[in-house]
């Protein structure tokens, strides 16, 4: 006689039910994808603030036998990629590589130069007016920015060979696509591949900051400002970048 397994019923169905959609649930978000809200204006008009990703987490790979298995991919030039700040790993950063291992790298007048020829960058935004001899001629060893940390700035001068800076094994230069409002490589070094989390894959939604749609002479304080959130939360999605795939 057949055995047949009939499913369970009322509360232990559902217990089963809500616990394996938990279990799907913690696996994609710990192996698949992570959600990232951007905080800041380093990546505009890539990515502005308001904008919340979705990152894959699987498009690159540790030099492991999974490598063979899973969709990886090696980090290339011109990714964006999310990773550990390797000043504080508790803090995720997203920037744009500009460099890979054995990359030359140089800053002339604000314009990368690889190994001596010019990236196409259709994606970088200068926003000062003002020039800045260390962020935009980089490097540059006779002259430090404020924001430099103590170790980079005795790291770089090891690293820079005829007024380029060489990217080592391990290791990728990154910048923020709003190159004038941007703090990256230039100021606190590399990020060690164990540090790249992934790569945005979409903006699942993107929302104005409600400063800028508040009516003029409105109350300042946090409080009305979040309640305006709440209540004008339709006029204040950005629509356009919903579902917009990242590049």
């Amino acid at each position: 006689m057949p055995i047949v397994n009939n499913p369970p019923s009322g509360w232990v169905g559902s217990v089963q039910s809500l616990l394996t959609t938990l279990v799907i649930a913690v696996f994609v978000i710990t192996f698949v994808v992570q959600a990232f809200q951007i905080p800041s204006e380093s990546m505009e008009n890539t990515l502005l603030i308001g904008d919340y990703l979705l990152v894959n987490k699987l498009r690159y790979g540790g030099g492991g036998i999974a490598d063979r298995i899973l969709p990886y991919r090696p980090v290339e030039r011109g990714d964006v990629v999310v990773f550990h700040y390797p000043v504080n790993p508790s803090q995720h950063f997203v920037k744009r590589v500009v460099g890979v291992p054995g990359d030359r790298i140089r800053l002339i007048e604000g314009t990368v130069y690889v190994r001596g020829v010019r990236l196409n960058e259709p994606y970088v935004r200068h926003s000062s007016r003002t020039r800045d001899a260390f962020r935009d001629d980089f490097p540059r060893l006779n002259l430090a920015a404020p924001e430099v940390t103590n170790s980079w700035w005795r790291e770089m001068h090891t690293l820079v060979e005829d007024g380029e800076l060489i990217v080592p094994k391990g290791y990728y230069f990154v910048l923020g696509d709003n190159r004038d409002e941007s703090l990256d490589s230039r100021y606190w070094g590399f990020v060690p591949q164990e540090n790249i989390i992934g790569s945005p894959l979409l903006i699942y939604w993107s929302v104005r900051s409600s400063q800028e749609r508040a009516p003029s002479g409105a109350r300042s304080d946090k409080l009305y400002h979040f309640a305006y959130a709440v209540t004008h939360l339709f006029q204040l999605t950005r629509w356009e970048r919903t579902f917009h795939l990242v590049n």
